[in-house]
């Protein structure tokens, strides 16, 4: 593979990231102090709408596999038929509702859209990986640029959108000192907008979504015309497609894949509360709302110029020890929840971005290495490599839906008022929690149990020349 084959195949992928950020670090704050619709709604918006595109994992994977070859490929025609739909449903799920009564239904819709289609976008793109090359310094390599440009494409988007709606959550009159005897109609004030100014809310985030959406068209385009898809050059004329049931009662069995996917959930799941939450404990618990903006575009620098420090570090040290690299969040992010300092909280983002940027390598870089272990164990079938890929998203979205509705609804629990200055006592707390002990615990629970997983680098290395033997 050349320096511009992976480079295109990396930028392909950063759209989708960049969209995504935009979503993970605004979407919950947007519904909440711009859209005006309850923590409780919130909750059902994020939890059905990372619901939706799990349950489309299986079913994109289940179609693709049964997909024949094209003169652009397999998986390359999904990738081009669905990304202006990709593009229209991201616009309108920032675009305000025109149905006062309806909103909840209408931003639900448009959240569930775009969770699907970028689900059939992100199923054949991942499992491109298997069909750039067959060796495995080559996808490795590829993964590694991959990375570091949805790293990059996080960056974009969380800089873009920070950047362009910033002044949306930044309220003067909540900014002044209030006297020292606080009263409850200081601390009830609604921060909203005048509504008679013509550059409203809303608009800002139109605007946001209209440059995100350029992006991907542009990403795409790219992807198509630097990446050829080929199939694996040993395949036997006589393997047989695995039957997508069969093959995915087969990933549920195969023991590596188990435990690879129990442990990334809950470390991806704890990645995405870091992130949902980030902005309201920056507002409401750590009073940096003048800050949020800088101390994300700090997280996701930090994150990606450290790409290829931990692939340089895989590659020697080996790809479990690896993953001790993604606990560093724990204790600083402990710092920042009891001693909210302006200085303390960059270096607890800077530390974060190189814990982040572990934890998004690490799964790609490995799952790669399951399927082949995979393909050793069962010599004669092909077509697998969508189901593991599709699965595993499928996997780790549900979690992170259900910790993100978990924690949506744990505000509305304790009391969250859209656009008040100042939250309770109950919800800072809250917040404290969500962005402080229960990732430190989801992380610490998934790498005990990366502990059991099979594959070294010595099982990496024989299967590497088993399978070109087999060949």
């Amino acid at each position: 593979l050349s320096i511009c084959n992976k480079l295109c195949y990396a930028i392909g992928g950063a759209p989708n990231q960049v969209a995504g950020s935009a979503a993970a670090f605004f979407l919950q704050i947007y519904l909440l102090d711009i859209a005006h619709i309850t923590p409780f709604h919130a909750s059902l918006v994020l939890f059905i709408g990372k619901a939706s595109g799990a349950v489309t994992d299986p079913v994109a994977g289940f179609f693709i596999s049964k997909s024949r070859w094209t003169k652009i490929g397999r998986l390359m025609p999904w990738m081009l038929a669905c990304t202006p739909f990709v593009v229209v449903s991201y616009f309108f799920m920032w675009y305000p509702s025109p149905f006062v009564s309806g909103r909840v239904a209408w931003y639900l819709t448009f959240y569930c859209l775009f969770q699907a289609l970028t689900t059939l976008f992100q199923v054949p793109y991942s499992a491109l990986t298997m069909f750039l090359s067959t060796d495995q310094k080559e996808r490795d390599s590829a993964t590694a640029y991959r990375m570091t440009m949805e790293v990059l494409g996080t960056l974009i988007g969380a800089a873009l959108q920070g950047q362009i709606v910033a002044s949306a959550h930044v309220s003067h009159h909540c900014t002044v000192n209030p006297p020292v005897n606080t009263t409850d109609s200081w601390h009830d004030a609604p921060s909203f907008p005048d509504p008679s100014d013509p550059l409203s809310h809303q608009v800002i985030y139109m605007i946001a979504a209209g440059v995100i959406g350029g992006v991907y068209l542009l990403g795409v385009v790219i992807l198509f015309l630097g990446v050829k898809e080929k199939d694996d050059p040993y395949a036997l004329n006589s393997d047989r497609a695995i039957p997508f049931c069969k093959g995915l009662g087969l990933t549920m069995k195969h023991g590596p894949y188990v435990k690879f996917t129990a442990s990334f959930l809950l470390i991806s799941t704890a990645v995405q509360l870091e992130q949902n939450n980030f902005v309201l404990f920056c507002t409401h618990a750590a009073d940096l709302r003048n800050h949020f903006q800088y101390l994300v575009v700090t997280i996701l620098v930090s994150a990606a110029v450290s790409i290829p420090f931990w692939q340089k570090f895989l590659q020697r040290f080996g790809k479990k020890c690896a993953a001790c690299g993604i606990s560093w969040m724990i204790p600083f992010a402990v710092m920042l929840v009891t001693i909210p300092n302006l200085i303390l909280a960059y270096f607890v983002a800077f530390v974060s971005g190189l814990s982040i940027a572990a934890s998004l390598l690490l799964p790609w870089s490995m799952l790669p290495d399951v399927v082949d272990n995979f393909r050793l164990q069962n010599p004669h079938g092909k077509g697998h490599e969508t189901i593991f890929y599709s699965s595993y998203v499928f996997f780790t979205k549900i979690s992170a839906g259900i910790g993100l509705g978990i924690s949506a609804a744990g505000l509305e629990f304790t009391g969250y008022k859209p656009g008040i200055c100042r939250q309770s006592d109950d919800v800072i707390l809250t917040l404290k929690i969500l962005i402080g002990a229960v990732p430190a615990i989801l992380i610490l629970v998934g790498l005990f149990i990366l502990l059991f997983y099979p594959i070294t680098e010595e099982i990496r290395k024989e299967t590497k020349f088993a399978l070109e033997v087999l060949r």
